[in-house]
């Protein structure tokens, strides 16, 4: 039997979360995936199936400020920037959707950034 590869179990963790975690109107989820050298994020209502909002370390003006997107002060940059966008079109409060990623490293950086941003979860 072969062994599940460290992205597959990643992807079960994150199915199995996601059977649960719905994004509303009220509640957006916002969603994070990470690769090794970029991260990204956006803020989805799942019941009208949208992307509301989305932020990461290849959009031109986050690149030019942080240059490598794949530590922990571009995932900084990117839930900041994401927060300040959703803070302009009215959303303050989301679920935090990790994707099956430990929340550790740059997840949480993201995570800090978007709270320091002024959003709620």
């Amino acid at each position: 039997m072969a062994q599940m590869s460290r992205n597959d179990r990643r992807v079960k963790r994150h199915a199995r979360v996601r059977k649960n975690l719905i994004g509303t109107p009220e509640r957006p989820r916002l969603c994070v995936f990470r690769s090794n050298k970029n991260i990204s994020c956006q803020i989805i209502d799942d019941v009208n199936k949208v992307t509301l909002v989305s932020a990461s370390s290849l959009d031109k003006d986050i690149a030019s400020e942080i240059g490598y997107g794949g530590n922990k002060e571009a995932a900084k940059k990117v839930g900041e920037a994401v927060a300040k966008k959703a803070v302009a079109k009215g959303i303050e409060v989301v679920s935090f959707d990790r994707s099956g990623f430990l929340y550790h490293g740059r997840v949480k950086e993201l995570a800090d950034g978007a709270r320091e941003g002024g959003l709620k979860f």
